[in-house]
């Protein structure tokens, strides 16, 4: 895609050529897993300032993370090419029933963030195995009462 416009001398806006080129998720990748009682969540943030740039709320049973960076603003120099992504991006993540938000805890290390959120200590439900048939749904047959023919 960037050879087209580049033979062509057309000049495509940072959005739309990221667009074109399937880069159009607005979403923060994360990793989430278990810690004993606690939901950490993890996401690559590198190059914003944790204080300013994020924002993280709890609200509905879910844990919401908005990040900005801004453009560095020297996209008119020479040979400027980017991979990175600039904009606000959000993420919802659904929190287990009995999420504690006040003993939420959210730290910035090496341009990782960790929220790690208090769960209570629940078994999982149990597990309940559907049985798969061959061929389309078929309702059950309605019982039949002990006067009625039996047809054959």
């Amino acid at each position: 895609m960037d050879n087209i416009f580049t033979r062509t001398g057309f000049e495509v806006p940072e959005q739309v050529r990221r667009f074109l080129q399937g880069e159009s998720e607005t979403g923060l990748r994360i990793e989430e897993y278990r810690d004993g009682t606690t939901l950490v969540v993890r996401t690559d943030l590198p190059g914003i300032d944790p204080e300013n740039d994020v924002d993280i709320t709890i609200a509905d049973d879910a844990l919401h993370i908005e990040a900005r960076r801004e453009d560095p603003g020297h996209r008119d120099r020479p040979g400027y090419r980017s991979e990175l992504r600039y904009g606000v991006f959000s993420r919802t993540v659904p929190l287990p029933r009995g999420a504690a938000p006040e003993g939420v805890q959210a730290s910035y290390v090496d341009g990782v963030l960790e929220i790690r959120v208090q769960v209570p200590d629940q078994p999982g439900p149990a597990a309940t195995k559907i049985r798969v048939s061959r061929g389309g749904y078929q309702p059950p047959e309605p019982p039949q009462s002990p006067e009625s023919p039996q047809s054959l």
